[in-house]
């Protein structure tokens, strides 16, 4: 395709000078003139611009870089999933969701979170995973990031290559629940059974600010990630690492293709690793309306 641009003649050629008389002076008049004056030595190019446009039409814009979907139809980099471990809100047993406190020495690693960090960074090692190179995606929550630091350190990668993530590897938001004991959750179940009825459930609100997140909204989050990712890099290796496990079970729950009501039965324990298994990828499907084609339109049947 050719974008041509149109010839414009010279603003001088649209002034006449011996308009301009001493006689014929009048303020306004003048002041437009002399505007117009200072353009006549302006003129526009007479050639014509040719701009080539690199655009295949043999190329379906489904398959184009950056138009991800879940489950993919294909992934450009090799991903492994890593859980942080223990912070210091978790070992006192308080939930920790609120993004304003996700940068506090509180939400960093506890010491047996750093155990397990460590832990992480040796099953990342022992699994290949930085053989080569990676890049390690973590969550800017503390003890995410503090994880991301051990894994960097003990497979030999510089710190520039740790992506700080802001927003799409946030803990999950458990509105009313923040503050509250870690085993109210887990004695009540009341967050998850939620979930397992429908992704679009949220938990109580709150009015200090923590979101209260459906397992719709987090997995709205993990997809942004993942197209930033694919879009951004090619034939890498990434690892995402998140705070909690809902980020995590959400994200593979889409790549495989499961009900997202089912994420809770992928949980991540405190320091857990897992590879992406490409295999476990479902083959896509091309919908009805790309495979019906109609013989005698209007008429359809």
């Amino acid at each position: 395709m050719l974008r041509t641009t149109t010839t414009t003649p010279p603003i001088s050629s649209l002034i006449s000078p011996s308009s301009i008389t001493p006689h014929s002076f009048n303020p306004i008049l003048s002041t437009k003139r002399r505007r117009l004056l200072l353009l006549t030595s302006l003129t526009f190019s007479t050639t014509t611009t040719t701009i080539p446009f690199f655009f295949s039409s043999q190329t379906s814009p489904s398959h184009a870089r950056g138009l991800f979907q879940m489950p993919p139809l294909h992934l450009n980099n090799r991903y492994f999933l890593v859980r942080a471990g223990e912070s210091e809100f978790e070992s006192l047993g308080i939930i920790n969701t609120n993004p304003v406190a996700k940068t506090s020495v509180d939400s960093g690693l506890s010491q047996e979170g750093k155990r397990q960090a460590a832990r992480a960074a040796l099953s990342l090692k022992a699994m290949g995973a930085c053989d080569g190179s990676c890049w390690i995606w973590p969550s800017i929550t503390q003890r995410a990031y503090q994880a991301a630091e051990i894994i960097a350190a003990v497979n030999g990668i510089n710190r520039s290559n740790i992506v700080p993530e802001y927003s799409f590897l946030d803990a999950r938001g458990l509105g009313a629940y923040e503050g509250k004991k870690l085993e109210y959750i887990q004695r009540y179940g009341e967050v998850y059974a939620s979930d397992s009825i429908s992704p679009n459930i949220k938990p109580p609100p709150i009015d200090d600010g923590t979101p209260n997140e459906s397992v719709s909204d987090v997995f709205v989050r993990v997809t942004q990630l993942m197209s930033i990712l694919e879009t951004q890099y090619s034939g890498d290796t990434v690892i995402i690492v998140s705070p909690d496990s809902d980020n995590l079970t959400v994200l593979q729950a889409g790549l495989i293709g499961l009900d997202l009501r089912r994420h809770r039965d992928l949980s991540f324990g405190l320091g857990e690793v897992r590879f992406v298994d490409t295999k476990l990828i479902p083959a896509y499907k091309q919908p009805a309306s790309g495979v019906f084609q109609c013989s005698n339109p209007p008429s359809c049947n």
